[in-house]
């Protein structure tokens, strides 16, 4: 097989369907940096599982004057039962799960809880002695925290026991829809760049019909006929891919990393390195799904 031929007769394709082939670029590129962001985003998900969790709390709220639970009878906890709750954590029993716990009393709940809502007018509505006293426990284990909920729920004085694990798993879960929004999106983009791959090959082929039949008496053989329609959309979807590639990078280092990054110093986001994981997916998706869709849009002319 002649190479040079081969790469001319690709070019003058991509030359006679300029229009077709900037149609094929675009979809792929927007469809590609969908699943840039969709990877992206479940990596970002599980950064933030692995930093949140770790740092995930057990909350063991004392009852208030106003608490109305069953365990809550008397009103107020009293010292007596904040004894008995610190005697429990201290035990031989929930000790070796414990990593550490501190006592919040009411000022300091109430402190905590002017800064969480410094400009919302519901902080002159609130009184210090409304607010919980707690325990505030970190495990060892975060997912060992039904130990310490089991142990501690219906002890006199004990409001709840709260895993903030349950909270964070609701975050997540959104995010989680939202990946997979983005992957769905993604995914359809896809099969209408298939499609228009394969409208464009069959229409680059139709248009050069009298030379394959010329190509069929001669003797050439199928590669060499079908090899420069393959490499048609090939290019054209390398060259989306390489854009949405450029996208991604773009993404996460003027956006994530500069944007978000000097605003949520406290968050571990996704950065360059993993940006550099994605790109070459992006390569091989789109590469993968242009040759597939050349060759079974050639294979059809063919045949027809």
């Amino acid at each position: 097989m002649r190479l040079g031929l081969v790469l001319s007769e690709a070019a003058n394709g991509l030359r006679r369907n300029a229009s077709m082939v900037v149609s094929v670029v675009l979809v792929t590129f927007i469809s590609l940096t969908f699943v840039g962001a969709a990877i992206l985003m479940q990596m970002q998900i599980g950064q933030m599982k692995n930093f949140w969790y770790d740092r995930a709390q057990v909350g063991i709220y004392m009852c208030t004057a106003i608490s109305s639970g069953e365990t809550c009878t008397a009103g107020e906890a009293t010292p007596e039962q904040i004894d008995t709750v610190k005697a429990q954590l201290e035990s031989p029993t929930l000790s070796p799960f414990i990593d550490k716990y501190y006592f919040e009393t009411h000022d300091q709940a109430f402190e905590n809880f002017k800064k969480q809502f410094a400009d919302n007018p519901v902080v002159d509505y609130v009184t210090a002695d409304q607010l919980n006293e707690t325990f505030w426990v970190n495990l060892d284990d975060p997912s060992q925290s039904d130990v310490l909920v089991e142990g501690l729920s219906g002890i006199a004085g004990v409001e709840n026991v709260a895993d903030q694990r349950k909270y964070l798993d609701q975050i997540f879960s959104v995010l989680n829809v939202a990946s997979y929004t983005a992957i769905g999106i993604a995914a359809l983009m896809l099969v209408a760049a298939a499609l228009l791959i394969a409208t464009t090959i069959r229409l680059s082929a139709f248009s050069r019909r009298r030379e394959l039949g010329i190509m069929r008496l001669v003797g050439a053989s199928n590669r060499f006929i079908q090899t420069p329609f393959i490499l048609e959309g090939v290019f054209a979807a390398l060259l989306g891919s390489l854009l949405a590639g450029g996208a991604v990078l773009a993404l996460v280092y003027w956006f994530v990393q500069g944007y978000l990054g000097d605003r949520l110093t406290n968050f571990s986001l996704v950065g360059m390195q993993d940006a550099l994981v994605v790109v070459p997916i992006l390569l091989v998706v789109g590469a993968v799904l242009a040759a597939f869709s050349a060759q079974f849009a050639i294979t059809r002319y063919l045949k027809v």
